[in-house]
C-alpha cells in the first residue's frame, strides 16, 4: 500500500497542477493544516531536479504568506475568543507575562520552529496572539523557511538518483520516522505550552 501511495505521489509530482498544490500545502501548513509541504516537495524535486530551486522558492514564499495568515488568525481570533476566556478564568495577567517573554525571544522561537519538525502553525498563531512585531516575524520566517526548503531541495538536487534509490529502498522505515517526528513535534508543543 505504501509503495502504491509513493508511486501515486511521484506521478502527481509531475502533474501540471503540482506547483499549485505545493504552494497551497505550504500555505496551509503554516496556518492550519497538519501535514508539512515536504510530502509534496520531495517527490517534485525527485521528479524534476532541474526545478529544485524554483520549488524551494515557491515553498518558501507560500509558507511565509501562510505564516502571516496564521499570525492574523492568532491576532484577530484571540481578541474575539481567547481574551474573554482568559478573563473569565482570571488568567489575563499570566498571559500578559507569557506574551512579554514570548516577544523577547520571538525571533528565535519563529526561526527554530521554522526549520524543525515543530508544528510551525502553532508558532505563527502564537506570534499573532502575542502581537510579535510583524517585521521580526516576517524576517525570521523568511530566513527559517528559506533555509529549510533550500536545504532539502539542495540535498535532493545534488544527490539526485542515489537519494531516490535510497528513499525507494527504505520507504517503510522512512515513513515510520516521518510519522514519529510529526507526533514528536506535536508532543513538544504540548510540553512547551503547558509550562
Amino acid at each position: 500500500m505504501l509503495r502504491r501511495l509513493y508511486d501515486r505521489t511521484m506521478s502527481l509530482a509531475a502533474h501540471r497542477h503540482a506547483k499549485l498544490a505545493l504552494a497551497a500545502i505550504a500555505f496551509a501548513e503554516s496556518s492550519f493544516f497538519p501535514i508539512p509541504p515536504d510530502v509534496m516537495l520531495i517527490p517534485m524535486v525527485l521528479a524534476e531536479r532541474a526545478k529544485a530551486w524554483f520549488f524551494a522558492s515557491l515553498s518558501t514564499i507560500a509558507s511565509v504568506i501562510g505564516g502571516f495568515a496564521g499570525y492574523l488568525i492568532g491576532f484577530y481570533l484571540f481578541d474575539l475568543i481567547g481574551k474573554p476566556l482568559l478573563e473569565i478564568y482570571g488568567y489575563s495577567g499570566a498571559f500578559d507575562s507569557f506574551a512579554a517573554r514570548y516577544n523577547v525571544y520571538g525571533a528565535w522561537i519563529v526561526f527554530i520552529a521554522g526549520i524543525t519538525p515543530f508544528p510551525y502553525k502553532v508558532i505563527t498563531i502564537a506570534s499573532g496572539v502575542t502581537a510579535l512585531d510583524p517585521l521580526i516575524f516576517g524576517l525570521s520566517s523568511v530566513a527559517a523557511r528559506g533555509i529549510r526548503f533550500f536545504f532539502i531541495c539542495g540535498l535532493l538536487y545534488w544527490l539526485g538518483p542515489p537519494i531516490r534509490r535510497f528513499i525507494e529502498k527504505y520507504l517503510g522505515l522512512l515513513a515510520i520516522i516521518f510519522v514519529v517526528m510529526l507526533f514528536a513535534g506535536f508532543a513538544l508543543v504540548k510540553v512547551v505550552f503547558a509550562q
